[in-house]
């Protein structure tokens, strides 16, 4: 038995073929890297995240959770500090 397969002449040009913004990391990488030299880009992030960005692209979902992340485990590290220096 002979299996034929037919070539379909049109592929749909889907969003995951369009490069990323931020060098083609994305937004949400973007953000986590630099996050590290500029802190507040970690919250500018987080707020693109709870704002679900992530709909317009869904390959921005993992970078902007994880700077999320960064900005809880950094605002927990800065309460700590702050309550140590302060009490």
């Amino acid at each position: 038995m002979l299996l034929q397969i037919e070539n379909v002449g049109v592929i749909a040009v889907g969003v995951d073929e369009k490069p990323l913004s931020c060098f083609g990391c994305g937004i949400g990488w973007f953000s986590f890297l630099l996050g590290f030299v500029f802190p507040p880009l970690w919250y500018y992030a987080t707020v693109l995240y709870l704002g679900k960005y992530y709909l317009k692209d869904p390959r921005e979902r993992s970078g902007l959770a994880a700077s999320a992340i960064a900005a809880l485990i950094c605002s927990v590290a800065l309460l700590v500090v702050l309550l140590v220096v302060f009490l």
